[in-house]
Order: structure tokens, then sequence, then C-alpha cells
């Protein structure tokens, strides 16, 4: 009996962008912003683009008894230490989401025009952050030329993501 000889092959596989991950590329995204130099943008935007755009699990997390005992220390490190801008806007990300009432963080109701006015505001607040950034650089090929490249990225990634939410 003859062997059947198997070949090798490669096996692509592309995975879909789900809303999850396009929320948790969102996420990495604007945590990456709030702690990179190089920008010249108003970065206590990011704080509610954050708090919009966040996985379910970000926010059970923060909203949680984890996120609760995070928050408390945080403040008592600020209280009697120095913390610079950057380092202090994931502290207010959290504390914004922590004291964010139940019925804002859980619209996930469409509106009458069929988008979620979450995502409305977190596509606008993203179009300004763009707006700022590319602006003040000059142009797309300056932004990446004067050494911001991982903030001109972070901005380009957290404007698609927000337009890819309203479909």
């Amino acid at each position: 009996m003859a062997k059947k000889r198997r070949g090798l092959s490669a096996v692509c596989y592309a995975s879909p962008l789900t809303a999850r991950s396009l929320q948790w590329i969102s996420t990495i995204s604007s945590a990456v912003l709030m702690v990179t130099k190089g920008t010249a943008i108003q970065k206590s935007f990011l704080v509610p683009l954050f708090a919009l755009q966040a996985p379910a699990s970000i926010i059970s997390w923060i909203k949680g008894e984890y996120g609760v005992w995070t928050a408390f220390l945080a403040l008592l490190v600020r209280l009697f230490f120095f913390i610079p801008g950057e380092l202090e806007l994931p502290l207010m990300a959290l504390l914004l989401v922590l004291v964010t009432p139940h019925q804002v963080m859980s619209q996930r109701q469409v509106d009458v025009l069929g988008a979620q006015p979450g995502v409305i505001i977190a596509l606008l607040i993203a179009g300004y952050l763009a707006f700022q950034h590319f602006s003040r650089a000059g142009s797309l090929q300056k932004a990446f030329e004067q050494g911001s490249v991982i903030a001109t990225l972070g901005i380009i990634v957290i404007t698609i993501v927000s337009c890819f939410f309203l479909f």
C-alpha cells in the first residue's frame, strides 16, 4: 500500500475585526498616547475617549473591587509624591470610569439616527485630536518626520477605529 505523502503548506488565517478587537486596539492606542511625548495634542481629550471606547472587561475591572483599590492607592501616592502630567492622565481615566454612573456607561442603545451617541462623541474627539496633531505638525509627511512616529500612528489608529464604530 502506497503511503500518502503530505506536503508542506502554509495556513493563513485572518482574524475578522470585531467590535471587541477594535475596542482593544483603541484602548491600547489611547494608553500609549497618554504617555507618549512628541505630540502637541491636548492629552486631556484622551481620557473621555478611553472611557467611551474601552472594552467591557476593562470597565468592569475598574468598577470592581480591584479598580477601587487601584484608584485608592494611586490617590495616596499622588497625595504624597509628585506625579508628572503624563502619568496623571491614566489616573484621571481610572477615576472618570470609576465615578461615571451606570446609566451613562451602559448606553449601548441605538438612537434615532442609527448610531450610538458615544460613538459619535468619540469620533468627534478623535477627529479633533487628528486635526490638532497634523495642523501643528504641518502635514502628514512632516508628522512622521519630526520624530513623533508613535504619536502619529496612535492618532491615525484612533481616528480609523472611531470611524469603524459607525458601521
